[in-house]
């Protein structure tokens, strides 16, 4: 779907785009392939879209998937997509893949109900409001995408890409690459949105690593410890774990690692991270 188009079916039916709802809608066609590129679909492949307001990413992943799931929160682009692209709630055949069309808020409904994402791949042009906690959420589900490929604020594309040492490095970089391996991303300019955005945007691709780095039974320790590792970014992290650990633990787990005792939190490593979450909860019985 070209500019023209959007705004003429926008006028057509009186929609007033809705700020809160995060509605920028990608329309630059080179754009949109380089997105569909960066997943690398297959015909087998089955994608989840947050998001797909108007269709213009829809389209084209329909014609490289086997099947799209779209989570619209708008119900009247919901009423749209289903004339455009001839999808209901129900599955239905749409011209080259099956579509199944959502009118729902997709936060609360991948809370609510619960899937296995394995042999999926998220794409998407997330609503920038709730981007991080979209991303969490799949990320820590049981069986997550084996793909993350999404258009958000610049700001949360850097911090999902960044390393140790790195000032976009903290909290929502761990908690996604603890289970997600960063592949690629690149800017995408305001003026490819409608209307144009007044942050600037991004896309990101990670990829589910092979074999995870701690289990599903250490998930909740590895967050509160880095949670409370970067509550003050200036402060060492042994101080501040002390709210929560005896000292002698931390010692001891200081030395396992091994971490200097007064190593900062943006200079520790995921590895490092999930070394110390082992090392704390595996023996804090000892």
């Amino acid at each position: 779907m070209k500019l023209s188009e959007i705004k003429q079916v926008l006028a057509e039916r009186q929609i007033t785009l809705t700020k809160s709802l995060g509605q920028n809608f990608l329309h630059d066609a080179n754009q949109l392939r380089r997105i569909v590129q960066l997943a690398e679909l297959q015909r087998a492949d089955r994608v989840l879209e947050i998001g797909p307001g108007l269709g213009p990413l829809t389209e084209l992943l329909l014609r490289s998937a086997g099947e799209v799931l779209a989570i619209e929160k708008d119900g009247r682009l919901v009423q749209v997509l289903a004339e455009h692209l001839g999808a209901g709630q129900a599955s239905v055949d749409a011209p080259k893949a099956k579509l199944r069309l959502v009118h729902d808020d997709a936060l609360e409904y991948l809370k609510r109900e619960p899937k296995d994402w394995t042999g999926w791949k998220l794409v998407a042009n997330l609503p920038y409001s709730v981007a991080s906690p979209i991303l969490v959420e799949l990320a820590w589900s049981a069986a997550g995408p084996e793909r993350l490929v999404a258009t958000l604020q610049l700001e949360v594309a850097k911090r999902l890409m960044a390393q140790p040492g790195h000032a976009d490095y903290g909290v929502l970089t761990l908690l996604v690459q603890l289970e997600y391996q960063p592949l690629d991303w690149f800017k995408i300019p305001a003026a490819c949105f409608f209307p144009s955005p007044d942050v600037d945007s991004a896309c990101v691709a990670l990829r589910r690593r092979d074999q995870p780095l701690l289990p599903l039974s250490l998930r909740a320790a590895f967050a509160a410890i880095v949670k409370r590792s970067f509550s003050q970014r200036r402060k060492m992290m042994a101080k501040l774990l002390k709210a929560d650990w005896p000292v002698a633990s931390l010692e001891r787990a200081f030395s396992e690692v091994p971490l200097p005792r007064q190593t900062r939190a943006e200079a520790v490593s995921l590895a490092q991270f999930a070394a110390l979450t082992r090392s704390l909860y595996e023996r804090r019985n000892l």
